[in-house]
């Protein structure tokens, strides 16, 4: 079975002065812990509300410091249950955002009709995709890359020259 996990990430950032600028840096500083090892991690802002039902914005800003919401969305494939998918998401975002607390919000299972769908759909695109590109992209780039070498080459030469 493959489940959709949404994560969500209270994520600590410094010097800001309002929450815009707080949610930007703190999805960047996160893209960037991810990256490269999870970048198919979805980052989105997330959600955060009152006892009461009231919408609040993202982030809590005090003395030019926020913890902003951050909701972190991923797939996990051949999991038993609900509870062994949410474990794997926590252990895999988790190794890589050190000391940000996680709280898993919601475990979908995707049903397998779309599983089975969506890797038939792109077993047929990247083989077709390839023999297409090859052909025209090895043609196109011999053809191309002479003209703009002998385009780019008399520039760089004509620098040189000047700098002299």
């Amino acid at each position: 079975m493959d489940c959709r996990v949404v994560v969500e990430a209270a994520v600590p950032v410094y010097d800001v002065e309002t929450v815009d600028e707080a949610v930007r840096i703190a999805i960047s500083k996160t893209g960037e812990m991810l990256n490269p090892d999870l970048n198919y991690v979805e980052i989105d802002m997330g959600t955060r509300t009152t006892p009461d039902g009231e919408e609040l914005p993202p982030a809590f800003l005090a003395a030019d410091e926020a913890l902003v919401a951050l909701e972190l969305e991923m797939t996990v494939f051949n999991v038993d249950r609900d509870e062994h998918a949410s474990r794997i998401a926590r252990k895999e975002i988790g190794q890589r955002l050190r000391d940000v607390p996680l709280k898993v919000l919601t475990v979908e299972e995707i049903p397998e009709e779309a599983a089975a769908d969506s890797n038939g759909d792109d077993d047929p695109e990247p083989n077709d995709a390839p023999e297409s590109g090859d052909a025209s992209g090895s043609e196109g780039s011999d053809d191309g890359s002479d003209s703009e070498e002998d385009d780019l080459l008399p520039e760089f030469e004509e620098m040189v020259e000047d700098t002299e």
